[in-house]
């Protein structure tokens, strides 16, 4: 095996960032890639003008590429934010206030797979309170996301660089997930298997694939440290994804990492041209 027998998509909200927007999804498909992710592109709004989705989704049909994934509202990320649906007030309500618009963005380009980050705990707020909240909008996302034929992603980061999260290691992620199919019915929630995230954790990352492959939904990688391309670092990545395969994992891996000091055409030379289009 090794990576030539994966699926990857290039997530457009960390590489190619460089360009514009409207301008990400050719470049992708320059570098030879057929599919394409992306956190949420509006930081500042839920609920964008129409003209702005449909400029996005234009974009993406004529580059001719898949968008595989995208985030719900997540507040100001890149940035001080994780997440919005556990924060209560106004973040919480941009979050519901978001829930149907990214639905309808995914589904109107075939998009079959929604992150929803679960958002920093809040100094002077219980933590119970924040929980149950996020219960309830996860749920609120899930319902959404089966309209559309979607799965629902619950992401574990990592403590050392969100030390204010509270899902950081790949347990308490499944957990949340567990929470989510039994309050929903649906049994559409799934585990974002990041790999740079449950690295800087310092999770045995054998044993997480061996664990949760089958509750797995979305993988991500980057390496570490530095959360560059593949081979930047010290991670065996080839070796865990053949290993994730093996578990019967069959998804979308998303390419996930900083090109670093180099424009992000120049990132993927540990991948064959061969290897990038999703077969």
């Amino acid at each position: 095996m090794g990576f030539a027998d994966q699926r990857f998509n290039v997530n457009l909200s960390i590489l190619f960032t460089e360009l514009p927007l409207l301008e990400r999804p050719a470049a992708a498909a320059a570098a030879g890639f057929t599919a394409v992710e992306l956190w949420w592109p509006w930081i500042d709004s839920p609920t964008p003008e129409r003209a702005a989705t449909d400029a996005l989704k234009k974009a993406i049909e004529d580059a001719g590429v898949q968008l595989t994934g995208l985030n719900f509202y997540a507040g100001r990320l890149p940035g001080p934010d994780r997440g919005a649906l556990s924060v209560p007030g106004e973040e919480s309500e941009r979050f519901r206030a978001n829930i149907d618009v990214a639905a309808e963005l995914a589904r109107s380009l075939g998009c079959t797979a929604l992150n929803a980050l679960y958002g920093n705990r809040v100094e002077g707020v219980d933590p119970a309170e924040q929980d149950a909240l996020a219960l309830d909008n996860l749920v609120l996302a899930a319902r959404a996301a089966d309209r559309i034929g979607a799965i629902l992603l619950v992401e574990a980061l990592n403590k050392p660089e969100s030390p204010l999260y509270p899902l950081v290691s790949a347990p308490a992620a499944v957990e949340m997930v567990d929470k989510v199919n039994a309050a929903s019915g649906l049994g559409n929630a799934r585990f974002l298997m990041d790999l740079y995230h449950l690295s800087m954790n310092g999770e045995d990352l054998p044993s997480v694939i061996e664990r949760y492959a089958a509750r797995t939904g979305h993988v991500q990688i980057a390496d570490n440290p530095g959360r560059g391309a593949p081979g930047t670092g010290s991670l065996p990545l080839e070796d865990l994804l053949d290993q994730l395969g093996k578990a019967g994992y069959d998804g979308w891996v998303g390419l996930e990492y900083k090109p670093g000091d180099r424009p992000s055409a120049e990132a993927f030379e540990w991948l064959p041209a061969a290897a990038r289009a999703a077969r």
